[in-house]
């Protein structure tokens, strides 16, 4: 598959990442985040927050591999309290009718008939005021942090469980450990590429995806020196190559690698040891993909092009001029005037 790409090398090789959100984009500068989301009415709805990361704490966490786990976690976090905060926007009728046609509220109506949404809404207003007093004002970080921890059990289940479950079929074909981990890993490529494509085909997640694009399109208009306008950006390709789906490919690829150095015990032991290794195959992933990203040599290129293929199979799509404003909105938030700052390094 032919991927376009620039022929050029940018003027500026910029550490501002982005995120897609729910008709909206989070955009990472060197000091300060900011979230745009277009908003029912058309207006757009810009939130900028200054950035205060453990590694601009303390200095340990800047230190190669450790850096790349923390800023991997940081940015799950970041980006999950993003989508909490798009997601406010809209769908708050449907979501109060589809909570409403839940087995428990068929349950309630069929017990108190008339009085069935009083007794409803009742019940998750005392949730709400147990939950506000259990946790105070800590209430939206423990949203985020069991969120996230359920996202990162269901990757662990998703990415690692299942494919380790899959490969161990083979137990009586295949004798070498080498070959048991490449199997394991092919499965796993398998599993991810098949998961982003069916989520493509989600009308909802499609969307994100277009913002997705409108976000990759913007910053190569800002490391090619280009103004930033809907008619300069519009101009570049959709796909980047320092992109997290990148990244995520990265990381399939390496543990390829480290796993094979633990052969193939039993399937508990082999989770155990992915489980353990998992911090080490992230902060080895993003160690590469930060010399990649400092080069536009055509090494570069070929090691990034799977990560390419994949954002052009499913997960960036092309956006629409308004989706192209919003981009350039949470860009420009946070620039900071002085583009050493930015600078990939």
């Amino acid at each position: 598959m032919k991927i376009k790409h620039i022929d050029r090398p940018p003027k500026h090789i910029t550490t501002i990442g982005g995120q897609a959100l729910i008709e909206g984009i989070l955009m990472r500068g060197p000091k300060d985040v900011a979230i745009a989301i277009r908003k029912k009415d058309n207006e757009i709805e810009l939130k900028k927050m200054k950035l205060n990361t453990l590694g601009m704490r303390y200095k340990i966490f800047r230190l190669p591999l450790i850096r790349g786990v923390v800023g991997l976690v940081e940015s799950l976090a970041f980006g999950i309290k993003a989508l909490m905060y798009s997601a406010e926007f809209f769908d708050v009728e449907e979501d109060e009718k589809e909570s409403k046609s839940t087995f428990f509220y068929r349950l309630l109506e069929k017990i108190y008939k008339d009085r069935a949404e009083e007794v409803y809404d009742r019940i998750n207003s005392k949730i709400d005021s147990g939950l506000d007093k259990l946790f105070k004002d800590k209430r939206e970080d423990v949203e985020i942090a069991i969120t996230l921890i359920i996202s990162l059990l269901l990757s662990i289940g998703l990415f690692m469980f299942l494919p380790t479950l899959i490969t161990n079929i083979f137990k009586n074909i295949i004798h070498q450990p080498i070959i048991f981990n490449l199997v394991e890993g092919l499965i796993r490529i398998a599993i991810f590429l098949l998961y982003v494509v069916f989520a493509s085909k989600v009308d909802e997640v499609g969307r994100v995806f277009e913002y997705h694009g409108a976000e990759h399109k913007t910053i190569h208009c800002y490391e090619y020196g280009d103004e930033l306008t809907v008619e300069n950006v519009k101009k570049y390709p959709i796909l980047h190559p320092r992109c997290g789906t990148s990244f995520l490919f990265m990381v399939m690829i390496v543990s390829i690698l480290v796993l094979s150095f633990f052969g193939w015990p039993d399937p508990i032991k082999r989770l155990l040891i992915r489980l353990v290794m998992l911090p080490v195959i992230a902060g080895i992933s993003y160690e590469i993909n930060r010399l990649i990203g400092k080069s536009s040599s055509p090494l570069a290129y070929v090691i990034s092009y799977p990560g390419l293929f994949i954002q052009k199979i499913a997960t960036v799509k092309e956006p629409d001029d308004s989706q192209i404003e919003v981009a350039i909105k949470a860009l420009e938030a946070v620039l900071t005037g002085n583009k050493e700052e930015d600078a990939w390094k």
